[in-house]
């Protein structure tokens, strides 16, 4: 596995699965607006709708602290930084190493130790698992936070779509699993197989995250294009809701659809029909 011993290998994989995921879903989203351009336009305004401002701003922060834990779990496994400190929460005596370990002048290289804070952070396998498990915990307490809002909160409920419900609900079951597995790679000393799903996990997580930002997300350039394909559609007359297929609208067909259902009761309270003597197999072979 390159990714457990390979951080910035790690990293650059990251960036690059997420700019193509992005892109990608930016191209079925636009896709599918333009399908329905009438419902793609009230779903555009519902999104734009003030009460879920914050919504769509926390989900931009939180897809942007969702990728930072994942870069820091990047500095985690390339220092094999989990390999120390096997228990959670603590850390040794308390919740943090002794602030002597954290800040070691053995990892500066300038004699007036100008560089001592950033090389503790990237290279000091004590600090950058701190800051790995503050950063996840942040994020998994974001992220429950979050779908609290939406959950308990009367406005963003009721305006809130579906797919948006769905996405959040998505992530929090895909957070609760990553826990679990980051505190079981830590406990159990790294195994491989476990580590490797603590890294499938993260970017399960952050696939998700994305996915609900994309479902979030007002692309500008897909409105316009929904705008003036709905403009063409109403100028050729094609406009309005779509017609009701497998149903027949109006009272005169449910009417019609009842008798239907009646008359299928009838016929099998009935039973199937009696042959009579002349349709029987030996009949027609006598004849």
């Amino acid at each position: 596995m390159i990714f457990l011993h390979q951080g910035p290998i790690h990293d650059a994989a990251f960036i690059c699965y997420t700019a193509m995921l992005w892109n990608g879903l930016a191209i079925l989203r636009t896709h599918s607006l333009l399908a329905d351009p009438a419902r793609a336009q009230a779903h555009l305004k519902a999104l734009s709708s003030p009460a879920l401002s914050f919504f769509r701003k926390s989900v931009a922060g939180l897809a942007i602290l969702v990728f930072t834990t994942v870069m820091s779990g990047g500095l985690v496994a390339g220092l094999d930084a989990g390999m120390i400190y096997n228990e959670f929460p603590r850390m040794g005596v308390g919740l943090t190493p002794p602030k002597s370990e954290l800040w070691s002048s053995f990892y500066s290289r300038k004699e007036d130790g100008s560089d001592l804070w950033w090389r503790n952070m990237l290279e000091n396998p004590s600090l950058v698992q701190l800051d790995h498990r503050i950063m996840a915990t942040t994020t998994f307490t974001a992220i429950l936070s979050l779908w609290a809002y939406t959950r308990f909160n009367a406005k963003v409920r009721a305006i809130l779509p579906n797919t948006c419900r769905k996405g959040m609900l998505g992530v929090v079951h895909l957070v609760l699993l990553q826990v679990a597995l980051g505190i079981s790679t830590l406990v159990y000393l790294v195994p491989t197989p476990i580590a490797a799903a603590h890294q499938a996990g993260a970017l399960a997580l952050l696939t998700g995250v994305v996915v609900l930002g994309s479902r979030t997300w007002i692309p500008s350039r897909s409105w316009r294009l929904v705008q003036n394909r709905l403009k063409i559609l109403t100028d050729s007359g094609l406009a309005g809701p779509r017609p009701n297929r497998g149903r027949v609208p109006g009272i005169k067909g449910k009417v019609e659809a009842v008798g239907l259902r009646k008359e299928l009761d009838a016929m099998r309270s009935r039973g199937p029909p009696k042959r009579k003597e002349w349709q029987r197999p030996e009949w027609r072979c006598m004849a």
